[in-house]
């Protein structure tokens, strides 16, 4: 059974306007997404900025309103009350954000920082709850004197192994991770990213792993979303979409992956230029009216990509 479930996920931002700002129209962040999201697995969900991706993270959480679509968690539809902020979905799905030192509170110690979720959610003594900070801290390779710090006192990277360490305190089944690693250089990125896979194995975890470099999530995911226009433009392994991609836009990521060989740049940048070209001139065959991406294709039994219906028989 599959742990997570979702299923024609749409959040929809009205448009408002005139004298008493009625609702003239709505932004489509997220139309009609459909995925599952098995214990121990990691789903990378990769798209440009603005498409829907990390929307689509957050609306699980209940940080933002469904217009439509269920959503399951361990068999049972949680989606009337998945922002209850003492349900039993709120302990066991957690969030990692992408701006580590504007999601920790610069008032607070590290050590308040990390017991929050403790102290919400659990029954601890104060000895109890030191050394259960003590462990996490651990797991994320700071020592025990950083509780008494504040976030203003450590580096990006370390921020977010105090945001990691926040997110697995309550030992969740799922956590979201919303580029976790796109405000760090190269270097902290490995340490970082080496943590979390680290973490999983230990702890069980599934992953939804959001970003926008392919390159990162080919290290981190077993199986990939490529989202465009508030949809999913192609779904599968990893092995599918870096071996055999079908739609021009995941075609033009992948070709945007920076190759360290300079050998290579010059037959890189001619590849680019051809899927531009291939982009512009097929253009129909891979959006619908108005660059409406059209609904998932089967390929093969783990490939699907967004084609019209006349496409996938012709193939």
């Amino acid at each position: 059974m599959s742990l997570l479930e979702v299923k024609d996920l749409k959040v929809y931002f009205p448009i408002r306007g005139g004298v008493f700002g009625r609702t003239q129209g709505y932004v489509k962040a997220v139309d009609g997404v459909s995925f599952t999201i098995d214990p121990g697995q990691t789903l990378g969900l990769v798209g440009e900025s603005g498409s829907g991706k990390s929307t689509t993270g957050k609306a699980i959480l209940g940080l933002n309103p469904l217009a439509g679509g269920t959503i399951h968690f361990d068999g049972e539809d949680i989606t009337r009350y998945i922002g209850k902020n003492r349900s039993s979905y709120r302990k066991n799905v957690q969030m990692i954000f992408q701006d580590a030192y504007s999601s920790l509170n610069p008032r607070k110690r590290v050590l308040d920082i990390i017991a929050e979720p403790l102290r919400n959610f659990e029954s601890l003594t104060k000895g109890e709850e030191q050394k259960r900070i003590d462990e996490l801290l651990s797991i994320v390779g700071l020592t025990p004197r950083a509780a008494v710090k504040y976030p203003h006192e450590f580096s990006g990277g370390q921020r977010q192994r105090i945001g990691i360490a926040r997110a697995i305190a309550l030992k969740p089944k799922l956590i979201v991770a919303d580029e976790p690693v796109s405000a760090l250089d190269l270097s902290v990125q490995a340490q970082v990213l080496n943590y979390l896979k680290d973490i999983q194995e230990e702890l069980k975890l599934a992953y939804l792993f959001v970003s926008h470099d392919l390159g990162v999530v080919k290290h981190m995911c077993e199986t990939l979303a490529i989202m465009h226009n508030s949809r999913f433009v192609e779904f599968g392994s990893r092995k599918d979409i870096y071996n055999d991609a079908r739609h021009i836009y995941t075609r033009r990521l992948i070709a945007a992956i920076p190759d360290i060989d300079p050998d290579m740049r010059a037959g890189n940048a001619q590849q680019r230029a051809l899927l531009t070209e291939e982009y512009e001139k097929e253009y129909d065959k891979f959006y619908g009216d108005g660059g409406k991406v059209y609904d998932l294709q089967p390929v093969t039994d783990t490939h699907f990509v967004a084609l019209p219906p006349a496409a996938d028989k012709k193939a």
